[in-house]
């Protein structure tokens, strides 16, 4: 049986409160999976979310070839894990290596130059909406929700509202 993955979210500031608390404790994980080649080189912010985790969760903070490594490696089968990705990019990148996962819960994703707001938590360009267009082609729901109380808003569905697609 290999690691189980409970949540799989998108969400540019990682572990902060809610993940860190509510999400957590809700998908009943025992591993956070930071999976960000960028934040993998980041020694301040691995020890800061290594801090962060909650009580009796394990933070690791991984490059994406390292989880496409590990995601079949009977080592890691205990894992009740909840994957944590800072763009859609790095998702397609797993995915592509071969990591399976059902849906995409999306908290945050900034806003900067090039991107459109589409929810007071998301914004997107072109590269998103491309890397989202073959998460969606390869059967994965893509929901954004920022909290768990959060109602589920479909984002191929915002996108087609937004004339992105």
């Amino acid at each position: 049986m290999p690691m189980e993955i409970r949540l799989v979210r998108i969400d540019d500031r990682l572990i902060h409160g809610q993940v860190a608390t509510v999400w957590a404790k809700v998908t009943k994980v025992n591993r956070i999976l930071v999976v960000s080649d960028e934040v993998a080189k980041d020694l301040l912010r691995k020890t800061l979310l290594k801090q962060a985790s909650p009580p009796g969760v394990i933070v690791n903070v991984i490059t994406v070839d390292k989880m496409i490594s590990i995601f079949n490696d009977s080592k890691f089968d205990h894992f009740k894990a909840m994957l944590l990705f800072t763009s859609p990019h790095d998702a397609k990148r797993a995915v592509e290596g071969g990591v399976k996962f059902d849906s995409i819960n999306i908290g945050g994703m900034s806003f900067s130059d090039g991107k459109k707001m589409i929810t007071n938590a998301v914004a997107v360009n072109n590269a998103d909406v491309e890397n989202l267009k073959y998460l969606n082609d390869q059967g994965i729901k893509l929901e954004i929700r920022k909290v768990v109380a959060d109602n589920k808003v479909y984002m191929m569905d915002l996108l087609k509202k937004e004339k992105m697609l």
